[in-house]
């Protein structure tokens, strides 16, 4: 079962290390699309069009894209299915176990 647990393990790692690089990849081309107003410039910190005294929404159709495929990444989207997966996968991992003990196949 621990190598069940194991495998498990670092499959969550990667499905990690998957939505945090597609995520970073997302953003980052998000603001090399945005289309921002005359007078503004693209600020990748507050990830919002800014000049001096104001901030304003980018535009685009590339950027609306990027930033909803950012959104479906995250918390709204796949990440926030990773607790269910987690508690599904542990769940029957526990199961298999208790059937294969209580039918003798686990002995040796």
């Amino acid at each position: 079962m621990f190598n069940d647990l194991q495998g498990l393990g670092y499959g969550l790692v990667v499905f990690a290390v998957i939505i945090g690089v597609g995520t970073v990849i997302l953003v980052n081309f998000g603001g090399s699309v945005a289309n921002c107003a005359s007078g503004f410039t693209y600020n990748s910190t507050l990830e919002l069009c800014s000049n001096v005294t104001d901030t304003a929404t980018p535009t685009g159709n590339a950027y609306t894209n990027t930033n909803y495929l950012t959104g479906q990444l995250g918390e709204s989207g796949l990440a926030g299915w990773a607790p269910a997966i987690i508690a599904v996968a542990v769940g029957v991992l526990f199961l298999g176990a208790f059937i294969i003990k209580g039918s003798g196949k686990g002995r040796y």
